[in-house]
């Protein structure tokens, strides 16, 4: 059977609020039946003989799809309140579920969000830390976070006071685009001194939160929200932690989930830097000094897309666009950027004088050239 949206949502809220049915059961069954309409089409036998499911559970489930139809009006109210706050939701059955989030060990089976996901947020770092930073960890948040949001990037944190905010901040202050990832529902704002911020953020980037409307931001929830800040991007970067601070928690995620992680060295005296300290100490995290420390560990398919989004403003040709396509900051000699181009060197001579005229690639020693 094919289910709308709506349909594929009122059987996961269903299944959700069903006793002894929790995420990883829900999880677990899409995996097992290959998709959501499978399983709604499952029969009693097929969910009792799935292992950690039972008789017992497997007649609660099944009760569930066979009164889907009449159940699916109660939560087609949720989804009326959503759109009248101008919020939506995706599952982890739809297509526009995020990539990156989908691969982690447990994906929240729904999202609730304002603004919309882009194919270009798979690009993203998450930038953490403590809520109580020093002068030097909100300088060293602000710089690498407006680095990488002028290198194209994507940022991602938490909301939070201190170096979550920090991050968010100053990305949108370079024009980025920045996601949030909270720890209630949507029409709770938390902290409340970020109410603006949240303003920002929601028109300007995304919202997220795995929490329906009306959660209350409790201290539980925030441990589990930092899977969905690691999940989403390629990478995390840690500024400034205690040794048992949030951000350590969104580090083992990430480590968890195969993604990169990044950590600002401290002062070997400062409570808050005894978790970025740790991080490189065991080897879990690379020590890393600036933006460009993060791009060169990033995979090569994250740079290519980052060369895309660095084209400069002035207009090219068409052969200029290509050679610049060829250079990157590393200097490239002549001869190679002839045959990547195809072009005879002559040519490509005189369309990197006209490239360096424009102000967007430098001439090195030995008939090397890169971008600026």
């Amino acid at each position: 059977m094919s289910l709308t949206k709506e349909e594929k949502y009122a059987f996961i809220r269903a299944l959700q609020e069903t006793e002894k049915v929790g995420g990883r059961k829900i999880l677990s069954l899409i995996t097992k039946f290959n998709g959501l309409e499978n399983l709604i089409s499952s029969s009693l036998n097929q969910l009792a003989n799935v292992r950690g499911i039972g008789q017992d559970t497997a007649k609660k489930i099944f009760k569930v799809t066979e009164n889907i139809t009449s159940l699916s009006s109660l939560y087609f109210k949720e989804i009326e309140m959503l759109h009248k706050i101008g919020a939506d939701f995706v599952t982890l059955a739809d297509e526009e579920y995020p990539h990156q989030l989908k691969n982690i060990f447990t994906p929240p089976l729904i999202l609730y969000y304002f603004g919309e996901f882009r194919k270009e947020d798979e690009n993203s770092v998450a930038i953490v830390g403590t809520r109580k930073p020093s002068v030097y960890g909100r300088n060293v948040a602000k710089n690498i976070s407006a680095e990488l949001t002028n290198a194209g990037l994507t940022i991602v944190s938490g909301l939070a006071r201190g170096i979550d905010s920090v991050a968010h901040r100053e990305c949108l202050a370079n024009g980025g685009r920045t996601i949030a990832v909270i720890g209630s529902g949507l029409d709770v704002v938390y902290p409340a001194e970020n109410k603006e911020l949240f303003a920002r953020i929601k028109e300007n980037g995304m919202i997220i939160s795995e929490y329906f409307l009306g959660t209350k931001p409790d201290a539980r929830n925030f441990p589990r929200r930092n899977r969905i800040i690691s999940g989403l991007t390629l990478g995390t970067v840690i500024v400034e932690t205690a040794i048992n601070g949030g951000a350590m928690h969104t580090a083992a995620y990430a480590l968890d989930q195969g993604r990169e992680v990044f950590a600002v060295p401290g002062n070997i005296n400062f409570r808050n830097s005894e978790g970025c300290n740790t991080l490189i100490k065991r080897g879990e995290a690379k020590l890393i000094q600036n933006a460009q420390d993060i791009l060169d560990e990033l995979p090569v398919k994250l740079n290519k897309a980052l060369q895309e989004k660095r084209k400069p403003d002035v207009q090219l040709t068409m052969f200029e666009s290509k050679i610049f396509d060829l250079l990157g900051e590393e200097p490239v000699h002549i001869d190679k950027i002839a045959e990547e181009s195809g072009l005879p060197v002559a040519d490509c001579l005189v369309h990197l004088l006209s490239l360096e005229f424009k102000g967007v690639v430098r001439q090195y020693p030995g008939k090397l050239f890169g971008r600026i």
